[in-house]
């Protein structure tokens, strides 16, 4: 298989620019104080305070600055070189202190060398890793004893569907590599990039038992029939921060949730 982290390095580097400019990512509002978090995480989450996170895939660091905001410790982590830079500028502009490391997930391992109270991933993050089994891993290397992980995601059964959801296209379960060749991009589909990305899908059962392998408790497992973002073609509005494929409405699940804790034996 072709060098599937640089091919997606270099994918997520070329993408920084156009979605800092974004409406999607609302950055001048943002640095004046709007939050990233949406309702769905915000319940999973609670109080934070003074409580030491660890975001996996954090892009250019939103929800790890929004956790800092809320009186955590924060470290980011991304594969992006381009997108931690613009990370740390962020966290500059915002006046937090949360840290920002260039790193692989697999890898962090090797140069990140401490617990968390908890570990926070979300949206559009396990699609890129090949193995749930070694992510699962990192997520409890990383845990404290009885630490929480909080993980909301787009549900396995979206990423079934063509690019315009009239077929079938892909498996549910994780029998193929695709590789993919994008003009513009989910947050600017007018950005004049073109990238090529590699990704894996994964179902449910090998989200939840890579975990339960890994020492974590499942306390939690919740699916929405709507997603907080306007990134595919042709959602419709349907709530505040809510939006579905209108030929699929509330038949089938857009997102999931979850919290799992590390057992403390």
């Amino acid at each position: 298989m072709e060098n599937y982290l640089e091919i997606n390095r270099n994918s997520w580097n070329k993408k920084v620019e156009p979605h800092l400019k974004s409406d999607f990512y609302f950055v001048e509002e943002f640095v004046k104080g709007q939050t990233s978090l949406n309702s769905i995480e915000l319940e999973l989450l609670g109080d934070i305070k003074d409580l030491e996170i660890l975001h996996l895939q954090c892009h250019f660091g939103q929800d790890s600055i929004s956790l800092s905001r809320m009186g955590a410790k924060v470290t980011g982590i991304d594969l992006s070189d381009k997108a931690i830079e613009a990370a740390r500028n962020l966290a500059e502009k915002c006046e937090t202190d949360t840290e920002f490391l260039i790193s692989d997930v697999y890898e962090l391992p090797d140069t990140l060398h401490k617990k968390f109270d908890m570990v926070y991933t979300s949206y559009g993050t396990i699609g890129w890793l090949p193995d749930l089994g070694r992510w699962a891993k990192v997520v409890s290397h990383f845990l404290k004893p009885d630490g929480k992980f909080i993980f909301v995601e787009f549900h396995p059964f979206i990423w079934m569907y063509d690019d315009d959801f009239t077929h079938l296209k892909y498996s549910y379960f994780n029998e193929e590599t695709i590789v993919e060749n994008e003009e513009g991009t989910y947050a600017d589909k007018s950005a004049e990039i073109s990238v090529k990305t590699v990704t894996w899908n994964h179902p449910t059962s090998e989200v939840l038992n890579s975990l339960i392998k890994n020492g974590l408790e499942i306390n939690l497992f919740n699916e929405y029939n709507w997603s907080p973002y306007d990134c595919f073609k042709h959602n419709e509005k349907v709530g505040d921060k809510q939006f579905r494929i209108p030929h699929l409405g509330t038949k089938v699940p857009h997102v999931f949730s979850l919290i799992a804790k590390k057992k403390s034996g």
